[in-house]
């Protein structure tokens, strides 16, 4: 399957590099392959770090790796609590506090929207929030990350 067959159509998407991960308490893993195998098919390379990955050893990988974005996911409903301290640990890091940080999923088990969760989510420093199933506004939101020649990050748009 193409770029066009997941309905990105042109511009053509960036290859950035991603690195994919699971909150510390989340267990799943289809949806960290799924995402891993729809960003490869867009051309982007993939570090998927799998499951239930600690705070310590996510911010260890971003500095280690210096990815163009992080895309953490959750399915457990645990995802709005887990992500924000995550994202608060990565920020304090000075190395990662422009890296543009994706979180999604089934982010809360009240049957609330995620919305309810976006405003505490942006506000520890995550640069977008989004609901499950929503794999083409990941795509656009990945579109718009330029990346210069240094490798500094910057978000477009």
């Amino acid at each position: 399957m193409g770029a066009h067959a997941l309905g990105l159509g042109s511009p053509p998407v960036p290859h950035l590099r991603v690195l994919v991960a699971g909150t510390s308490s989340d267990a799943h893993t289809w949806n960290l392959m799924y995402l891993q195998l729809a960003l490869e098919e867009a051309g982007h390379e993939v570090t998927n770090l799998g499951p239930c990955v600690p705070d310590e050893l996510l911010t260890d990988a971003c500095v280690g790796t210096r990815p163009d974005a992080l895309v953490l996911s959750s399915v457990n409903g645990h995802g709005h609590a887990d992500a924000a301290r995550a994202v608060a640990t990565l920020r304090r890091d000075a190395r990662l506090t422009t890296m543009p940080i994706v979180v999604g999923g089934l982010l809360g088990t009240a049957g609330r929207p995620n919305a309810d969760y976006a405003g505490p989510l942006l506000a520890a420093g995550v640069s977008a929030v989004l609901e499950t199933n929503e794999l083409p506004e990941l795509l656009c939101f990945l579109a718009a990350i330029r990346v210069d020649s240094s490798h500094e990050l910057e978000a477009v748009g």
